[in-house]
């Protein structure tokens, strides 16, 4: 009992801290209110993609697809159609979740490698569709003057209204998701997951849930491509490369697959590290890149994964599951 009161004072507190940090943040410069911005924007699409990797068990390399998607499908509505930022949002989500549907039905039988494969080739002809979609997309132009938030007749300008609205889109993404893998629909993913003939037997259609994931995993890239697009007020294709997808599965790997608190630790590491480098700016990426060959060797876990995948497989043993 005391133990869950000590975790329930420290959710409180860190709500506190994370409400009051513009105040302290303000006083230094905007541009580190602006990493702290970006770093809500990845702790969503590590979140999203840990859904597909972590808990589906899908090797997927094209994430930044349904991040570009999201963002561009948003600014579109505002820009030609006039719609408010409100209803961009949901909307551009409820279309890429319906593209990771549309990605995941044809592939969903393959697996590991193959799979890769074919999501980073879905990856990379989504970007050429913004390169040389002018018409539409107005390639690699890009698309500038996209309208920011409007509540009640207040408009978001300060980067301190992006960054309590993006603190409220990470916090509903961390309740859902979290609600969604304490369900049976993640039990059954962790079941498909660690045997799928297992799962099957048990009257579990892998299919389904997988497809499931994807779509999940797509809806909330699209949230987060949504809220960049406004905060931003510009994109171009240039900003959902292949190797945007190489990092976000870098925070998902590095945090720890299978865990909330992985994501959102393996998001700030992967944010901050590049800034707190910055003085040894020739050595930076190879900096990066030894820690993280080290973390694989020493913790290839991550650093939150853990002792979260064994509270999965205990309440699994526990037969845990809906089918």
């Amino acid at each position: 009992m005391n133990a869950l009161k000590l975790k329930n004072y420290s959710k409180l507190l860190a709500g506190v801290l994370l409400l009051i940090l513009p105040l302290f943040l303000q006083q230094m410069n905007d541009y580190v209110l602006h990493i702290a911005i970006t770093i809500g924007i990845y702790i969503i699409l590590s979140l999203s993609l840990n859904i597909i990797i972590g808990y589906a068990g899908q090797f997927a390399l094209g994430h930044a697809a349904f991040y570009g998607i999201g963002a561009y499908t948003s600014a579109l509505l505002m820009l030609q159609w006039n719609v408010s930022f409100w209803v961009a949002l949901p909307a551009a989500a409820i279309i890429t979740g319906l593209f990771g549907l549309l990605l995941g039905s044809p592939v969903i039988r393959l697996r590991g490698d193959y799979l890769g494969i074919v999501t980073l080739g879905f990856g990379e002809i989504v970007r050429l569709v913004f390169v040389n979609w002018v018409d539409v997309t107005r390639g690699p132009m890009g698309l500038p003057g996209i309208p920011a938030p409007t509540l009640f007749g207040y408009t978001f300008t300060e980067k301190t209204d992006f960054y309590y609205l993006i603190l409220v889109l990470a916090a509903i993404t961390i309740f859902v998701v979290h609600r969604i893998i304490h369900s049976g629909i993640g039990l059954n993913l962790l079941t498909i997951r660690e045997d799928e003939t297992l799962a099957q037997s048990i009257g579990i259609r892998p299919v389904k849930y997988k497809l499931m994931a994807f779509a999940l995993g797509a809806f909330f890239a699209g949230v987060a491509g949504a809220f960049w697009a406004s905060y931003i007020s510009y994109i171009s294709p240039d900003g959902f490369r292949y190797m945007d997808s190489v990092n976000i599965l870098a925070m998902v790997i590095l945090g720890g697959s299978a865990s909330i608190p992985g994501s959102i630790l393996g998001a700030v590491i992967l944010v901050l590290a590049p800034e707190l480098l910055r003085y040894v700016d020739d050595y930076r990426m190879m900096l990066m890149g030894v820690a993280i060959v080290l973390m694989m060797i020493f913790k290839p876990s991550g650093f939150w994964g853990e002792k979260h995948r064994k509270t999965n497989f205990y309440r699994l043993q526990r037969g845990e599951h809906k089918p």
